[in-house]
């Protein structure tokens, strides 16, 4: 999780009580941590809204790609599993 961070990023990790923290691009700080078990990944962001299009697009693939690294699931397929997951 926290290597993955580091290599889709490129950004110092800070860490306290089990959560990780980043500040990268678009992301005024990007929070992540396990649920309940270890099973599922939670992720919490607050965004620079005043940051230019290229670095929001920049952030927003690198932001893809680590979830799909750490998940090992597409965009698509975690789109799927949120839904059966609410009920949807």
């Amino acid at each position: 999780m926290v290597d993955q961070l580091k290599e889709c990023f490129g950004a110092e990790v800070r860490e306290k009580d089990g959560h990780y923290m980043i500040s990268y691009g678009a992301l005024k700080q990007m929070e992540i941590s396990l649920g309940p078990g270890g099973k599922t990944l939670v992720v919490d962001t607050e965004s620079d809204t005043s940051a230019p299009d290229e670095v929001i697009i920049d952030t927003n693939k690198r932001f893809r790609t680590y979830l799909e690294r750490v998940t090992g699931f597409s965009a698509k397929e975690r789109l799927k599993k949120a839904k059966k997951a609410t009920g949807e």
